[in-house]
């Protein structure tokens, strides 16, 4: 890693664990804790009241995506669940309720006040199926084949390696697993100078990438039925944008998974591609 990239690392590090400690501490007991102020295109105001409502507030006030992954990523009974860069656990939270028992879901921070936090807010929420894991998204701290669903919020364009971040959550996903993620994207019209003229990198903007550069980043790490679908503008030629994506499922890789979820996770994919066998 570069001198730039340890540096960009460290105040976008900073950055969080700020926010971290600005909602730990900004509360009050009659009152609860003060959300982050933040533009109304990122943060809590992006997730549904009823899902808000059934959180810790803590975990909501927390919030600091551009989007909502977990309405976007067709979770089921049983599939494990990543989110990279999870924060204070909004998604997590969300993505645990949707798994159910059987299921699980993780949430990966490099940020130590922002895993204190989630490890709060998952104990008042009262979830069991739930694991916060330390690391960065550049090397995910999980073993290869073993999620089915990878899901993030706002956090891939503040990496300054995507290509080892598009890598390492092909390796943990199974054959046939998804991403489902809200990431800022650029028009492919803007160069980098000009994403850098609209906001700087911590805020979600200067480090993101163009749709064209997005897609090619996902097919050079092997994903295939890459979506990007913009949602809402953040800025001029920027916007906020729901990324899908699938790992092929193959005959020489496909079978491994085919029996071992509650969720049939294989399912419609692997049965289309004919490598799950019955």
């Amino acid at each position: 890693m570069t001198e730039q990239s340890t540096d960009l690392r460290e105040t976008v590090r900073q950055r969080y664990a700020a926010a971290a400690v600005q909602v730990t501490e900004g509360g009050s007991a009659c009152c609860g804790p003060a959300a982050i102020e933040i533009d109304d295109n990122f943060g809590s105001a992006l997730y549904t009241g009823g899902e808000r409502d059934d959180l810790p507030a803590e975990a909501v006030a927390a919030s600091l995506g551009c989007g909502n992954p977990t309405a976007v990523a067709d979770l089921g009974e049983g599939d494990r669940v990543l989110d990279l860069g999870s924060g204070g656990g909004i998604d997590v939270l969300l993505s645990a309720r949707r798994v159910g028992p059987t299921g699980k879901a993780y949430g990966l921070d490099m940020t130590e006040e922002m895993l204190v936090l989630a490890l709060a807010n998952q104990k008042k929420a009262g979830a069991t199926n739930v694991e916060s894991l330390k690391g960065t998204i550049e090397a995910i701290p999980l073993p290869a084949n073993t999620i089915d669903v990878v899901i993030s919020n706002c956090v891939i364009n503040l990496s300054t390696d995507k290509s080892a971040v598009f890598a390492e959550t092909f390796r943990v996903l199974v054959p046939g697993g998804r991403i489902g993620i809200s990431d800022v994207v650029a028009d492919d019209a803007l160069t980098p100078a000009e994403r850098a003229e609209r906001g700087d990198y911590v805020g979600c903007i200067a480090g993101a990438l163009s749709v064209t550069e997005y897609r090619a980043g996902l097919e050079a790490a092997g994903f295939t039925g890459v979506e990007i679908t913009p949602t809402h503008a953040v800025a001029d030629g920027m916007h906020s944008a729901i990324v899908k994506a699938t790992k092929p499922c193959t005959e020489e890789t496909g079978g491994e998974r085919a029996t071992t979820a509650a969720s049939g996770t294989c399912g419609e994919v692997c049965a289309a591609a004919g490598c799950c066998g019955s």
